[in-house]
């Protein structure tokens, strides 16, 4: 199961538009942070506007640190979590789940694996049981096995293998760009690892990463924080931690040379181009400052880059991207990341006309301050999209910003005050940021071809 939580920037309204610009302040979530002495993190942001309720348990445990030769792992074992556990059988958390009217999911990401609920709020104590269940113990039989590293495979075949454009760009670029392993492997996973998992892989990556002391847990909605807390306290206490290696090397060197990878997708009938920026370190000026050159370049029909592929010169239908693009947004990850860009085109357009089109554009951020209005107007659609994100889903982004920030910072109380550095990034910040990070030398571009007919 899998699902993913995309960052898009809506179009805006001239009402938007006005109020945004006015300056109105970022709203005031409460945010209540606790931690079990198993070492299970807990938020608590309380929300009555709508009688339902989000529980998310986010393991910190995703594709980037899976053992080496088992590609795939991450998310097989996602797969695995819903086989069932001590009090529950196979299958029955989702039907636990939906016979009373609630909605669910799980995904692997780079640096987490997440598991979540919405339902009505009376529900809640029973989720909190579900989730405890499973922390606890899974079943973990040869049978169980076997069944999803079958539904991996056809996973893996159906969406990659046997999909036209399948891993196009999202997991090509990152194999391009990286040069680390942990960053640089096929994280969907290659066949033959997923195959050769053993039962006792399996149970020794349960027992190793799905603990309380590498779990943050996050209630938020229609509930009582003191009632929540001691219902959490009553099932989760008991679970014991385990000892969690120590997290790998997965810096990546500078990149001092422009990287070219290409393709052939037999099954493609238009050609595909990308191109991928490293990221500046998450958390810091630049970053912010890359959050807007991504809403000043990519980001909506007024973007520099959409304006010049698609409005005036007509090669592609839309270009597509951004920070984590894909896979998340700027937000929940923790590592190495690309700022990247894809489209589909008509093959009597050359990969090198495509890039130049885009070096026009990307130099102009390069070599000159933008003006401050530009820099406004970004800051509009941030704000837009940010809000569209922290209450899409029913709200799900916002648990998943407040679980992000509590399993990699310590910090759940970080989504107060990301407005605020955004507000401080200046036109000066922009260039210096768009010199150093845009610069030919830290880019990789990818050339998806199509079959040729005559072979």
């Amino acid at each position: 199961m899998s699902m993913k939580i995309l960052f898009r920037r809506p179009a805006l309204g001239l009402l938007a538009a006005a109020s945004l610009a006015g300056g109105a302040r970022a709203l005031d979530y409460p945010v209540a942070y606790h931690k079990l002495p198993n070492g299970l993190r807990v938020v608590l942001s309380r929300d009555d506007t709508a009688p339902i309720v989000t529980v998310a348990v986010y393991y910190r445990i995703g594709f980037r640190i899976e053992p080496r030769n088992r590609t795939g792992f991450a998310h097989l074992f996602e797969h695995m979590m819903f086989q069932g556990s001590a009090n529950l059988g196979k299958m029955e958390f989702i039907r636990l789940v939906e016979s009373r009217g609630g909605i669910l999911n799980g995904s692997t990401r780079f640096d987490f694996t997440n598991y979540f609920e919405i339902v009505p709020a009376h529900a809640l104590e029973t989720m909190l049981w579900a989730e405890a269940d499973r922390m606890r113990g899974l079943d973990i039989t040869e049978e169980n096995l076997k069944n999803q590293q079958g539904v991996v495979t056809n996973e893996v075949k159906v969406n990659v293998l046997n999909q036209p454009y399948g891993g196009f760009p999202w997991l090509d670029l990152p194999q391009a760009a990286n040069k680390n392993w942990y960053n640089a492997h096929n994280f969907y996973g290659e066949l033959k690892d997923i195959e050769a998992a053993t039962l006792a892989d399996v149970r020794a990556f349960f027992k190793t990463y799905y603990a309380p002391n590498n779990a943050v847990l996050v209630v938020a909605g229609d509930f009582e924080p003191a009632e929540t807390l001691e219902m959490i306290m009553k099932t989760f206490g008991d679970i014991s931690a385990a000892k969690v290696p120590p997290r790998p090397d997965i810096r990546e060197p500078r990149q001092e040379k422009e990287i070219r990878r290409e393709r052939v997708d037999p099954l493609a009938q238009k050609p595909g181009f990308a191109f991928a920026y490293h990221m500046p370190d998450r958390g810091g000026p630049e970053y912010f400052a890359m959050g807007i050159i991504d809403q000043i370049l990519l980001q909506g029909e007024d973007s520099w880059l959409h304006q010049k592929l698609v409005q005036e010169k007509g090669i592609t239908g839309g270009v597509s991207g951004g920070i984590n693009a894909d896979l998340g947004n700027m937000f929940n990850y923790d590592g190495p990341m690309l700022w990247s860009a894809s489209l589909i085109h008509d093959a009597g357009t050359a990969p090198e006309a495509i890039l130049a089109l885009v070096d026009g554009e990307v130099e102009k951020i390069r070599t000159r301050a933008v003006d401050r209005a530009v820099l406004d107007r970004a800051l509009i659609k941030f704000r837009s999209g940010f809000y569209d994100m922290l209450g899409g889903f029913f709200g799900f982004g916002r648990a998943d910003l407040l679980a992000c920030f509590a399993l990699f910072d310590d910090k759940p109380e970080k989504i107060r005050g990301l407005e605020d550095e955004f507000r401080k990034v200046t036109p000066d910040l922009v260039l210096r940021t768009a010199k150093e990070y845009l610069r030919p030398t830290n880019r990789t571009v990818f050339v998806l071809k199509t079959k040729d007919p005559g072979k």
